[in-house]
């Protein structure tokens, strides 16, 4: 009965694809060619699920103005990617996890049927809700919030699944949700969403610690910098099972730097990411950095860069 309910919530969202307004824009950048995509959701939608079905798909390369998880339910697809110049198989269960603005463009030419689901998320939405879900996880964090709407950003993700991960599963609700819409889809597809983002932080994990290993400080310095808005010397003795005392001067032999130091280092790195790439306030930043009052973020940031906030980025703006 299950598989019965997925099968004609994929079917109804097949058809539906062809309906979305996915018209690509020429850009504004002198590029013959240089095309964009805009938000093909409704105006009270921050999420959109959509699915391609189909044995033949070539879009031209083009770019989009949201995030967007496309993951291979059925058969494998190629993804056109700019900065690689080449064509990326994504094999059956596995995800292309795209930027705001990352070339892309589907390729498909197969003899059966091609399924591929797709999670779009308005960009400002991703960064007001969903900032907190990646936060631990450094790399992921950067992946998500360097795009910029005046940039062209070239990075994506391709991450392997397998058929009885969660993510197949959570990806499975939400066409059968979105497939029958109700009042309340839009709350209950950002509650998946955050969970969903949840999955692929832990599986991104697990496919980075197959790289090569790294000395603890370099340990340290990562975990410093995953929960750099809640960590303490405490906390990351107790993590690495090592006395505080012997953290302390394992940092400042490897570093030459105090732990405090470093800390502030990964704290305002973030604040300019954030500050750069999102529409989020100062004081919105300044809490999800770990400071529970704005104004000692104001002045952690002015004795860190000599300047404050709004100074720094009038500063940035004036030399981009």
């Amino acid at each position: 009965m299950r598989n019965k309910y997925i099968d004609l919530a994929i079917n109804k969202l097949g058809i539906a694809f062809d309906s979305l307004d996915l018209t690509f824009h020429q850009m504004d950048t002198g590029v013959p060619g240089d095309v964009t995509s805009y938000w093909p959701g409704n105006k009270d939608e921050d999420v959109l699920i959509c699915v391609f079905k189909g044995k033949q798909i070539h879009e031209p390369f083009h770019r989009q103005d949201f995030f967007f998880i496309n993951y291979a339910y059925k058969d494998s697809y190629q993804a056109l990617s700019e900065k690689y110049n080449n064509l990326i198989t994504i094999n059956e269960d596995e995800c292309y996890i795209g930027q705001p603005y990352s070339g892309y463009a589907l390729r498909a030419d197969s003899s059966e049927d091609v399924v591929i689901i797709g999670v779009l998320i308005r960009k400002d939405s991703f960064f007001q809700e969903y900032l907190p879900t990646v936060y631990t996880d450094s790399d992921l964090f950067r992946f998500f919030v360097e795009p910029q709407t005046n940039k062209f950003s070239d990075e994506y993700i391709h991450l392997p699944v397998t058929k009885e991960h969660a993510i197949r599963t959570l990806l499975e609700m939400m066409v059968v949700e979105y497939a029958d819409k109700g009042e309340d889809t839009q709350r209950i597809l950002k509650s998946m969403l955050q969970t969903l983002l949840l999955e692929i932080a832990r599986r991104y994990r697990i496919e980075k610690s197959g790289s090569a290993p790294k000395t603890l400080a370099e340990q340290i310095i990562d975990y410093m910098g995953d929960h750099s808005d809640v960590v303490t010397l405490k906390d990351i003795a107790a993590h690495f099972s090592y006395h505080p005392n012997y953290i302390s001067a394992l940092l400042h032999k490897e570093t030459g730097r105090k732990f405090t130091e470093i800390l502030l280092e990964k704290r305002m790195e973030r604040a300019v990411l954030l500050m750069k790439n999102t529409s989020l306030t100062i004081e919105e930043i300044s809490v999800l950095l770990g400071y529970s009052n704005h104004s000692n973020f104001y002045k952690a940031f002015k004795e860190y860069y000599q300047m404050t906030p709004r100074e720094y980025l009038k500063l940035s703006c004036n030399k981009s």
